[in-house]
């Protein structure tokens, strides 16, 4: 492979493997999904996803319980990872890799699917997990640090769980945390005990595919309304604010 870098692109990428069931048993990459992001627009300069055929079929479930979610059928006719090897490995080789913890699943998954091929793994130039740095600056505000309650809190949507859906939730839930740590930061004494009372919101919950209620550390109306000015806030922003200002702003997240 030619061996090209890009150190200044965060490549945003998201995995959906099998679930194991049995002790042994390894994850198998099912989908994988990427966006490359211009850093300083917050531009999507490139996207490419494909589901995977795993080399055991049986370890694809047969069914799903989401309306589109993966199933063996779906990647019986999908290329196998050796077949788009080369196009992840130009995708993520020597960008930033970006995602939600992917530090201890995705990117291991990736090395060991480079490995089984007898493959050189892709190497980043730096990596954001936003599970890491989330919990230790933005807290569990959400009730827990799922991308599935992060999105609910800020009105994003309900999370597919496909990779492509995935990667861009997750530089919008980003976006949204590092603009309301950038607020807080530049608006200390009108922000202050604004987290102290709760509202609800409903979200699903991933074991049991369920709605459940959980309690929201916002008062309504307060940081509800705050939410939507970080909202607006964004969508002026686009094209002057970059990804790395607002995080550098917000408390420095990316140290």
């Amino acid at each position: 492979m030619e061996i090209q870098t890009f150190p200044n692109e965060i490549v945003f990428f998201d995995l959906e493997t099998n679930v194991p069931n049995k002790t042994g048993q390894h994850f198998h990459i099912l989908e994988f999904g990427a966006i490359i992001v211009c850093p300083r627009k917050l531009e999507e300069l490139e996207s490419f996803t494909t589901l995977i055929q795993p080399k055991d079929l049986s370890m694809a479930p047969l069914r799903s319980s989401r309306s589109d979610g993966i199933t063996r059928a779906k990647v019986t006719d999908a290329p196998r990872f050796e077949d788009v090897a080369e196009k992840i490995y130009g995708l993520l080789n020597g960008r930033i890799w970006a995602g939600h913890n992917i530090r201890r699943f995705d990117c291991v998954r990736i090395k060991e699917a480079f490995a089984e091929i007898g493959k050189a793994a892709p190497e980043p130039s730096g990596i954001i997990d936003s599970l890491g740095l989330l919990s230790d600056k933005f807290g569990k505000r959400a009730g827990n640090m799922k991308m599935a309650s992060l999105a609910a809190y800020f009105g994003l949507g309900v999370q597919k769980h496909r990779s492509l859906d995935d990667v861009r939730m997750n530089l919008e839930v980003l976006k949204h945390c590092s603009t309301v740590l950038f607020l807080e930061s530049t608006l200390p004494d009108q922000l202050e005990g604004k987290w102290q009372s709760s509202s609800k919101i409903m979200t699903r919950s991933r074991s049991h595919h369920q709605m459940v209620q959980k309690a929201m550390p916002y008062t309504k109306g307060s940081l509800g309304k705050m939410t939507q000015n970080v909202k607006n806030i964004l969508s002026k922003a686009q094209g002057t604010q970059s990804l790395q200002s607002l995080i550098k702003h917000s408390h420095s997240l990316l140290r």
